[in-house]
């Protein structure tokens, strides 16, 4: 069991890399292994306490890799396990942390249990690891009305080895996505047996993949279609939360317990992605002796409005605290719109087009959006807890929102019969150096996605010795955040402030810490006697805090 160490995921930054789209060693134009341990010491400068990898497993890749074929190997577009484990060393050395992604709720048609599924009679052991069902009427259609999170039914009919018309399995994303069983003991063991593989392989936790999926209701009903999502209670919806979900990862803290070491920060951590509503419901899954961490997705999509920050930020920390967790921030990821465009649209800022921006959409004003997001990073890096940040935010990158049709692959742009443009527009390959082909990304000029013009100026090189650009201000933030242990403290809304102005201190054990952030159009005068610790603004900005932007001072 843990020992007295110091629990290094409360106040953690972890750093998601996509590894197709960070560093490419080989020249193919897709990133991989290699690439990604050679530039590691980007992070370790930046400051960051971990580094979080997109799957990298044997997959056909139908879905970016989140469709597994064997859970045990590297795909051989990203190198090999000798690779990973030399990647894992590099970044220990550099005291970096590494979390990798588990993908429990379904794996990839070509993996060897469904293809034995397919090839075995209904009722067989072999089908059931699976979610495989008769049809109604007579067969014919689906068993119940369930839809696909990429469009479509979440049902496929098989057919039989015989040659007829089958069965129908479920597959809450793509059709090459069939869901677990996860009544099936035989499940469990192999996912926990998964767990130790890497654990044994020196990684120090896991970002666990659609955590809210795994257990679906008995009998799988039909759903209400009328539900919404974004303010409905997620477990009515018979596919996602439900109870048996937490007796797994229950199962699943004792196994990442049993590899702490007695007396050291050692600790290996599981973090869920879990889009639950309500904020109750979402803090059970980090309960004591369940998960370590969640996302914070309410957050995430929280409009820039002062009233709405207050009151999210607010919710969020109590109920976290509820059940004795920090909570988890997070702004960007690889599934949702980069918060540099996100946040650029001045009406109801942060609420258009999570989930893709396409060439044909209103277009935000890309400088608003660097500015807002320059701003929100600077109150949720001073906010108690943990943080993860996605690759390229800290360049500021922009969503790549002009991608040419015929280049995208996210799945959900064929789904959806060409409607949705999908999630390519935050996979972009990273800059490095803005003179080099493919913006340094790899040897040459291949890159699987375009990567936009504007990328060049972005690139790190153009940033690193520049102290105006982002790249400097998520160095000082998470500097001053590391010093002052920001992440380890209580936060206390501050009165006689315009009611604009997101006003808290920040107070732990080395330090008090006041942000002030600027969401309304006037600027906000710092009295002459302001220890200013840093600032969002873009250099030539003193004295006060325009709008869009934030301030830390010393309190």
């Amino acid at each position: 069991m843990a020992g007295p160490g110091r629990q290094w995921w409360r106040d953690a930054v972890i750093y998601q890399v996509y590894p197709r789209s960070w560093a490419d060693s080989d020249g193919d134009g897709i990133g991989d292994l290699p690439g990604i341990t050679e530039r590691l010491p980007h992070l370790a400068g930046l400051g960051v306490d971990a580094v979080w990898l997109s799957p990298f497993y044997t997959s056909p890749q139908r879905d970016g890799g989140y469709d597994v074929a064997d859970y045990r190997d590297v795909d051989p577009l990203f190198g090999d396990l000798a690779a990973f484990d030399a990647l894992v060393a590099r970044a220990h050395g550099l005291g970096l942390r590494v979390i990798v992604d588990i993908v429990p709720n379904h794996s990839s048609d070509a993996h060897p249990w469904f293809r034995a599924a397919l090839a075995s009679p209904p009722g067989s052991p072999e089908r059931a690891r699976y979610l495989f069902r008769d049809g109604s009427d007579e067969g014919r259609l689906p068993p119940n009305n369930w839809t696909s999170m990429f469009g479509g039914p979440a049902w496929t009919r098989v057919t039989e080895p015989d040659g007829t018309p089958g069965q129908w399995y479920l597959h809450m994303f793509d059709t090459s996505q069939p869901d677990f069983d996860w009544t099936n003991p035989e499940v469990r063991d192999e996912l926990e047996d998964v767990l130790r593989f890497w654990l044994d392989r020196g990684v120090d936790g896991f970002r666990i993949d659609v955590a809210h999926g795994l257990v679906k209701f008995e009998d799988l009903p039909d759903t209400d279609l009328t539900l919404d999502a974004n303010v409905d209670a997620t477990a009515l919806a018979p596919m996602w939360d439900q109870p048996g979900v937490h007796e797994i990862y229950r199962s699943w803290r004792r196994l990442a317990d049993s590899y702490a070491v007695e007396g050291e920060d050692a600790d290996r951590i599981l973090c869920a992605e879990a889009w639950v509503l309500p904020a109750q419901a979402l803090a059970q899954y980090v309960r004591a002796d369940e998960l370590h961490q969640s996302f914070n997705f309410e957050y995430l999509m929280t409009p820039w409005l002062p009233d709405e920050q207050r009151a999210s930020i607010t919710r969020s920390l109590a109920q976290a605290g509820a059940v004795g967790a920090p909570q988890t921030w997070v702004l960007s990821n690889h599934d949702v719109v980069r918060h540099a465009t996100r946040l650029g649209y001045p009406q109801h800022p942060g609420l258009q087009r999570i989930a893709g921006i396409g060439a044909d959409d209103p277009q935000p004003d890309p400088v608003l959006g660097l500015r807002r997001a320059r701003a929100a990073t600077a109150v949720m890096l001073a906010l108690p807890g943990s943080a993860y940040l996605f690759q390229g935010e800290e360049l500021g990158l922009p969503e790549a929102t002009r991608l040419p049709d015929e280049s995208r692959q996210d799945p959900t742009w064929e789904r959806s019969g060409h409607t949705q443009r999908g999630r390519d527009g935050c996979r972009v390959p990273m800059p490095w150096e803005g003179d080099a082909p493919s913006y340094g990304f790899g040897p040459g000029e291949r890159s699987w996605l375009p990567q936009p013009a504007e990328f060049g100026a972005l690139a790190v090189d153009r940033q690193r010795d520049d102290p105006g650009s982002t790249l400097s201000l998520y160095r000082a933030l998470l500097a001053v955040r590391r010093t002052h242990r920001l992440g380890l403290g209580h936060l206390t809304w501050l009165d006689g402030h315009p009611e604009d102005v997101l006003a808290f201190e920040v107070t732990s054990e080395d330090a008090s810490v006041t942000v002030l952030a600027n969401l309304g159009t006037d600027p906000l005068t710092l009295p002459d006697s302001a220890d200013v610790l840093l600032t969002s603004a873009f250099p030539g900005t003193a004295g006060h805090v325009g709008p869009d932007e934030t301030v830390w001072l010393r309190s």
